[in-house]
């Protein structure tokens, strides 16, 4: 142990030691695992042994959601099985419901009568007649859905089937009656649901038929109300679209020729009556008499203005004679032109006419046109009802057809893959799986025990419980004495003596060896300031603080150091029997008189070791040790001795123990291995620090190294160090 290392618990888990630990757990109670292994192994057993051989029958089939199809796939099946991944899986599980079903079980039942079969039953195996059963129908089915198992096979179509009974004739029996009533129910069914099917679609094609008549009938009456021809309604508006068409060319074209023969009128009333030689260029062109009747005009106007350019006067006979032709032309040219005017107003009246006919036409056609689209609207709603009748009518009547053939057809879409077959051997009881079912119990069971066994054990066990549960130093434990091996000793005669001595009697033995090893601990803890005063308490009595006060005592001495050993347990004192000394004097007689230091002899038969009994008993020992005179006699004796070892009640039984650790330089506590309850400790160790007590580590006495998981270290460390045997136990202090 290191010296320096302050009391403090473990911060850190150490996974080498939660194993050393477990281990400990399990090789300590390997004997209480077995046993209750044992148990449960002899009592599954015998259980398995007393149960009832059971059979499995077993059968395989195929469930396929698209049934046969005969007739090929152009004649589908009325009723549709399945067809997304999602519907076959709602059907297949459907099926497996079916199969379990009650109405399944009741079917078989019936057939087998089994309701009134005692061995089914009551599950007899074969040969073996049970009392007569009537039961009902649904309590032998529930029977039967209990020994029935349906296990679909994984990434197929193929689900099996099982039938557990005491008898596996009876269970093949059974089970092949469930597969032929499934099968005959899967028929039945499409069958049922082929001819329910088949009655609606003969119910519809009648009230079809009688629609299709009817609207045919409509259509007939509509074309012959509003008198239409056979002839289809866009041939007619085709006809009826050229018609308008022609009728609106031929307006377009009266209405030019209307503004050309006005135009010409307009220029016609331009011609001045005086002067009517001046015509339009067209008129001339298009009128040879009005060219003629001009030119003879221009002519006489001519010979009038040459003659009197002679200088001939106006009343010369050629003048006159020229002046008349003059007249005369004018007024033939005057009544031509009067004449093509009449005949180009007639023409503009002729020609507007025409375009008013022409435009009443065109209305009467465009009225005609929105009649017909009226008549077209009405016809086409009678004729799309016809033509869905007839196709309603034709869909039925074809599945109407399909249907009696479906009906005709008796296939189904469940086959048997393999025959319902007989168990050759039990399912049940099985051994092999039983037997390894009652080890696993028993170990779990086992285990469980020991583990609660632990749990309410709260006694500190190892040096790993004492630093976990206290959180101070382990200093070192002291062996079981009454079990040291005797091949360790040199000595094989018992010892006679105290388990105090035996580190002075036994130098090499295990428990000596470990008294030094507390020695070099306690040595090194604080080597610059050692603790010259230490105080050896407990908890309780009888956890044998009084033995680690001796062994230690007896340790230092035989260091070479000058060692005095206290009994300040003045209630129940022992030392002075354990060294052979009277209790005339001791330390409440000292106390009192510091001169009886130097009249009484404290030395005892191990060598720099001096023993100072408790004394005559005082009234209150809690007072006295609290005194100043008591504190006194530690300073006087520590200036006379280089240790000092001081013996002390239990810290939980008085308060004598509180009241000397304020006086010492250290305490050292006391735990006994597998008996020392945790929270005792922990309590004894909070009422010394309560008072600024200073406790320097713990000891584990009577530290059983035989136990399994405890003592290897010490066992061979025993093998090794001693050369003689104590055979006495530490008693209880």
């Amino acid at each position: 142990m290191n010296s320096t290392q302050a009391p403090q618990a473990e911060s850190s888990v150490d996974p080498g030691a939660i194993l050393d630990n477990l281990w400990r757990i399990l090789s300590k109670n390997r004997w209480l695992i077995g046993a209750v292994t044992s148990a449960v192994i002899a009592v599954g057993t015998f259980y398995t042994l007393g149960q009832m051989k059971v059979y499995q029958a077993n059968a395989l089939l195929q469930i396929d959601p698209s049934p046969p199809s005969p007739l090929g796939r152009e004649v589908p099946a009325i009723v549709a099985m399945g067809d997304a991944f999602w519907n076959n899986q709602e059907y297949y599980a459907t099926q497996y419901k079916i199969i379990a079903s009650r109405h399944t079980a009741g079917d078989v039942v019936r057939k087998l009568n089994l309701n009134r079969d005692s061995g089914f039953m009551n599950s007899l195996p074969p040969g073996v007649k049970g009392p007569p059963v009537n039961a009902t129908v649904d309590a032998a089915s529930a029977t039967l859905l209990s020994r029935l198992r349906v296990e679909p096979i994984k990434d197929s179509r193929l689900v099996k089937l099982s039938m557990d009974d005491a008898d596996p004739q009876r269970a093949r029996r059974v089970l092949a009656a469930v597969v032929d009533a499934y099968l005959q129910h899967n028929i039945d069914e499409a069958v049922s649901s082929n001819n329910s099917a088949g009655d609606w679609l003969r119910d519809q094609l009648t009230k079809l038929k009688g629609d299709l008549e009817s609207s045919e009938l409509a259509l007939h009456d509509y074309k012959q109300d509003k008198q239409i021809l056979s002839v289809s309604l866009d041939e007619q508006s085709n006809m009826l679209r050229a018609e308008m068409t022609q009728l609106n060319e031929a307006l377009t074209a009266v209405r030019t020729k209307r503004e050309h023969i006005a135009s010409r009128a307009r220029e016609l009333a331009k011609i001045s009556s005086e002067d009517p030689s001046e015509l339009p260029s067209s008129e001339l062109l298009d009128n040879p008499l009005l060219t003629t009747l001009r030119t003879k005009y221009l002519d006489a106007k001519g010979e009038v203005a040459s003659l009197k350019g002679e200088g001939r006067g106006d009343n010369h006979p050629d003048v006159v004679a020229a002046a008349a032709r003059v007249a005369l032309a004018h007024q033939a040219l005057q009544k031509e032109i009067r004449n093509v005017q009449g005949a180009v107003q007639n023409d503009l009246i002729a020609v507007g006419r025409e375009a008013s006919g022409l435009n009443s036409l065109f209305e009467q056609a465009k009225a005609h046109g929105m009649d017909l689209n009226l008549l077209e609207i009405q016809y086409r709603r009678l004729e799309r009802t016809k033509t869905n009748n007839e196709k309603l009518y034709g869909l039925v009547l074809e599945r109407s057809k399909e249907s009696d053939l479906a009906s005709l057809m008796r296939f189904s879409n469940v086959r048997v893959v393999e025959d319902a077959l007989e168990g050759k051997s039990p399912i049940k009881p099985n051994v092999p799986l039983n037997l390894a079912v009652c080890v696993a119990a028993g170990l779990v069971l086992g285990l469980g025990a020991a583990a609660g066994r632990e749990q309410l054990d709260r006694s500190i066990k190892s040096s790993e419980d004492v630093e976990r549960s206290l959180g101070l130093p382990f200093l070192g434990t002291l062996p079981l004495a009454a079990h040291l091996d005797a091949k360790a000793s040199n000595n094989p005669a018992t010892p006679e003596g105290d388990p105090e001595l035996l580190a002075f009697e036994h130098p090499n033995s295990a428990l000596a060896e470990a008294a030094r090893g507390i020695r070099t601990n306690l040595t090194f803890m604080a080597p610059d300031q050692p603790y010259r005063r230490l105080l050896v308490t407990s908890a309780a009595p009888g956890e044998g603080k009084t033995t680690v006060a001796s062994a230690i005592a007896v340790a230092m001495a035989m260091a070479a150091q000058r060692v005095l050993l206290i009994d300040c347990d003045l209630r129940r004192p022992r030392l002075h029997k354990v060294y052979g000394r009277t209790n005339q004097v001791g330390v409440t007689s000292v106390t009192l008189d510091l001169g009886l230091l130097d009249r009484e002899s404290l030395s005892t038969k191990v060598p720099n070791l001096d023993l100072l009994p408790s004394g005559p008993m005082v009234p209150n020992p809690a007072e006295f040790l609290q005194s100043d005179a008591f504190a006194t006699l530690l300073k006087e004796l520590a200036v006379r001795y280089d240790r000092i070892v001081i013996d002390s009640p239990p810290a939980l039984v008085v308060s004598d123990s509180a009241i000397l650790s304020t006086q010492v330089d250290g305490a050292v506590f006391v735990v006994r291995a597998s008996r020392t309850q945790r929270e005792l400790a922990r309590k004894a160790v909070r009422s010394i620090t309560d008072v600024s007590g200073k406790l320097v580590g713990v000891v584990l006495n009577a530290f059983d190294f035989r136990r399994p998981g405890y003592g290897g270290y010490y066992y061979y460390k025993s093998h090794y160090a001693s050369d003689e045997r104590p055979a006495l136990d530490q008693p209880s202090s």
